[in-house]
């Protein structure tokens, strides 16, 4: 028996426009289709008029799931997976499932529609040619931290992550810590009522916020300084030695911001630099 196929079908992040001819004519073609909610997802199904049986697919039962999906598709049963919004698999279920349809065989096919980090790359501003995407930073601190290092050390100039409005405050202060006031753009709520684009520094980003609470859900674009940390990647094998020194003499009468701001005038660097200099040979 021929295999079915897996179909990665991408939905609307918001505006209902945006679900392309081919999106939903292959939901209509399809056997069955498995979605991150049901109930979210048969108000999408039902507005374009789509009646097939549909499953429940999410990052809790992905694994137990998987292996019964894929019996299906050995059987000839074409299978469209659908998120509750934007495309599978980023930051999203269906990457388990995927490899899984990979080391089986059986023919992935991906429909492409919106995903929310593009659209906030795009409208930016930002250079494109190069970036990271690191999706939710985790809650656990010391994973956070782990995290924020890699973001920190990344070659990427631009770094995009997505955010939960409760956390969106704690994840700028921490950006801020790692990076220093970099560019950024903050969009919330893409191709909804609300949608806007936030383009600022992240110091002013912190003040806003702590005044307006955040509503909606948020992509963070970083623009990280290149020139800054190339110039200080040139001097910092005649500088880091002296700044070490300076910390561990000076740390116990001074905080690392008054250490930072010193050596800042005295060695003619940055002292958002040398502060995070420090904060990561700290860590």
């Amino acid at each position: 028996m021929k295999n079915g196929k897996l179909y990665i079908v991408a939905t609307p992040i918001g505006n209902l426009d945006d679900m392309s001819i081919r999106a939903i004519n292959t939901l209509k073609n399809v056997d069955l289709i498995i979605a991150e909610d049901t109930r979210h997802s048969l108000i999408l199904l039902k507005h374009f008029d789509i009646h097939k049986p549909i499953d429940s697919y999410h990052k809790f039962n992905e694994q137990e799931k998987s292996s019964s999906i894929i019996q299906k598709l050995q059987n000839g049963t074409n299978i469209a997976l659908i998120s509750d919004a934007g495309t599978p698999g980023i930051s999203d279920p269906g990457n388990i499932l995927i490899n899984h349809c990979i080391n089986s065989n059986i023919d992935v096919v991906p429909i492409p529609g919106a995903c929310a980090f593009v659209q906030a790359l795009i409208v930016s501003g930002f250079e494109t040619n190069q970036f990271s995407f690191y999706g939710f930073l985790p809650v656990n601190n010391k994973d956070r931290k782990i995290y924020l290092k890699k973001i920190y050390n990344d070659i990427s100039e631009i770094i995009i992550l997505y955010e939960a409005p409760h956390k969106l405050l704690k994840t700028l202060e921490d950006l801020q810590k790692t990076l220093g006031n970099v560019q950024i753009c903050i969009s919330k709520e893409i191709t909804k009522i609300h949608e806007n684009h936030f383009r600022t520094t992240i110091d002013n980003a912190i003040i806003y916020y702590k005044e307006n609470a955040p509503k909606g859900e948020f992509v963070i674009v970083i623009k990280k300084n290149i020139m800054l940390e190339k110039e200080y990647s040139m001097v910092e094998k005649e500088t880091q030695k002296i700044i070490m020194d300076r910390y561990l003499q000076e740390k116990e009468k001074n905080t690392l911001k008054e250490i930072s701001k010193t050596l800042a005038q005295e060695l003619n660097l940055s002292k958002n630099e040398i502060y995070n200099f420090l904060i990561n040979r700290k860590k």
